[in-house]
């Protein structure tokens, strides 16, 4: 039996002695700068079969990359102060806090767990939830470096140390509340993940990002466009219909949020769709005018000439100089009068007289509203009112208006 119980504390001083081994080669490299190879070197120290010894591998780990961090630092700080140019490990200085604060999350986790006896035995944690309650922005200097050098997934990954430390074992019962950077940091994660089609990560951080009403609009978009490209299916494209829908609520007169909505519903059949949208908009509020120029053009396309004209008439009530309204209002007219028209001509193809100025009726209405679209857009740079006056002013029987119109047509 003592022989037994002699090999396992020689089993447990080996185990030791590789672990530290392991430790001293990787400080040896973190001294040298070459921070991934001091990490794989490191490696074995934290496989060890001892909870405890694995806490303390890490936390050591942690430290070497700490101390790698404030050297460089330190001479970053000193140039600038000094105007001086000494040379620093300004890639690895980086690469160094963030591995830093992952050993010590590492350590911590650990440490957390109960050992063979059922015991939590917190040794690290004070000491490392007192450096990172301070050295945590830190993170973000790094993330920054790494944006500002194309590398985004760094970037990233740093951000969100920062971002997510509220929720790490290590800062237990610290208040991690007062954060004037987390909006702004959760943006930047938002933006990056979405530049690099995270669109899941982008839309998880943008509506962190939201929660400060400073960022809100900036980070809604990222939502909004993150939902949009990650549709695939049906389904996605009625959860991106749901958020402009809740973003167009949130703000109805953000003009941006309408014109998205606008261009769901433009898509190839979704004209009911957006019959209804278009109805819900003007009920919503009777003073868009725009609502009221989309539901009269879903009408004009459906041939109903009447509901289409009250519509158009609406918006050019709210905006006089609507041109494209007026215009509109007078093709529908002209429409109307050609249905008419139709409808009141015998099979043998004649019209009575009396019929005939029913048409004429209708044809000066059209006449009313192309001649206003004329007035307010004379060189026909939103709309092209010349070939309809030139067909109401023929049908008309006004030989000299027609005239005009045709030669002003043939000019083109």
């Amino acid at each position: 039996m003592k022989k037994l119980m002699i090999s396992a504390v020689m089993v447990a001083i080996a185990t030791a002695g590789f672990a530290q081994d392991a430790l001293k080669q990787a400080k040896s490299l973190v001294e040298e700068g070459k921070l991934n190879e001091a990490a794989e070197a490191a490696k074995p120290a934290f496989t060890t079969g001892e909870t405890a010894d694995r806490a303390a591998a890490y936390n050591e780990f942690s430290k070497m990359c700490w101390d790698y961090y404030v050297k460089n630092q330190g001479i970053k700080t000193e140039n600038e102060v000094k105007k001086t140019d000494t040379p620093y490990d300004q890639d690895g200085m980086n690469r160094a806090v963030s591995m830093s604060y992952e050993a010590a999350l590492e350590c911590d986790k650990i440490e957390s767990q109960p050992n063979e006896k059922g015991k939590v035995k917190i040794k690290f944690r004070g000491d490392n939830a007192k450096q990172w309650m301070a050295a945590r922005v830190n993170l973000i200097n790094s993330g920054q470096y790494w944006y500002n050098h194309k590398n985004m997934e760094q970037a990233v990954k740093d951000w969100k140390h920062y971002v997510d430390g509220a929720d790490q074992s290590l800062f237990t019962g610290m208040d991690m509340t007062q954060d004037p950077y987390k909006s702004e940091i959760c943006y930047y994660i938002g933006l990056a993940s979405y530049n690099m089609k995270n669109y899941d990560e982008a839309k998880k951080y943008a509506k962190l990002a939201a929660q400060d009403p400073k960022k809100v609009d900036d980070a809604n978009e990222i939502i909004l466009f993150a939902t949009k490209d990650a549709c695939k299916t049906k389904e996605d494209s009625v959860q991106y219909l749901a958020v402009i829908k809740d973003l167009h609520k949130q703000k109805p007169t953000e003009q941006r949020y309408f014109n998205l909505l606008l261009d769901y519903y433009s898509k190839p059949g979704r004209q009911a769709e957006m019959k209804t949208w278009a109805e819900e908009e003007v009920a919503a509020d009777p003073t868009n005018k725009m609502a009221w120029a989309i539901k009269g053009e879903v009408d004009m396309n459906n041939q109903q000439w009447d509901d289409a004209i009250a519509s158009f008439r609406k918006a050019a009530e709210i905006d006089p100089t609507f041109v494209q309204v007026i215009f509109n209002a007078g093709v529908c007219f002209n429409s109307k009068a050609i249905d008419l028209q139709d409808k009141l001509t015998d099979k043998s193809g004649k019209i009575s007289s009396e019929n005939l100025a029913k048409v004429k009726e209708v044809l000066a209405e059209a006449r009313k509203d192309l001649e206003k679209a004329r007035e307010l857009d004379p060189n026909r740079e939103k709309v092209n009112w010349a070939y309809p006056l030139y067909r109401i002013y023929y049908n008309l029987g006004d030989k000299q208006k027609a005239a005009e119109m045709e030669a002003l047509l043939g000019s083109n």
